[in-house]
């Protein structure tokens, strides 16, 4: 992980946020400055989580969206909520749960 990395409780999965707020503009672009976050479920290791399947997720978005949510937390938080409310994760997530009782 980059720069500031926290471990959040998302659900009862723990998930390390990472944030690396360097600019990642060419000096020739004139777009909107960018920031990388990183997502990595620690635990259970490398479980799905609604924005990906493999338990991590690289990801990079405009700054001023994340600055909307106060903090990358918060926008990671926001987007996982939003993200499980799709019906794909539902049934991810049963499985993945039904499958760690064996």
């Amino acid at each position: 992980m980059k720069s500031s990395a926290q471990i959040i409780d998302w659900q009862g999965y723990k998930i390390e946020v990472g944030c690396d707020e360097r600019s990642y503009n060419l000096s020739h672009h004139k777009g909107p400055h960018m920031v990388h976050i990183e997502l990595r479920t620690v635990e259970p290791a490398k479980a799905p989580l609604p924005v990906t399947e493999t338990g991590y997720r690289s990801h990079f978005v405009h700054a001023e969206l994340v600055a909307e949510y106060q903090s990358p937390v918060a926008f990671v938080q926001a987007w996982l909520d939003h993200a499980a409310t799709e019906n794909n994760w539902k049934q991810t997530e049963v499985a993945a749960r039904q499958f760690s009782l064996f």
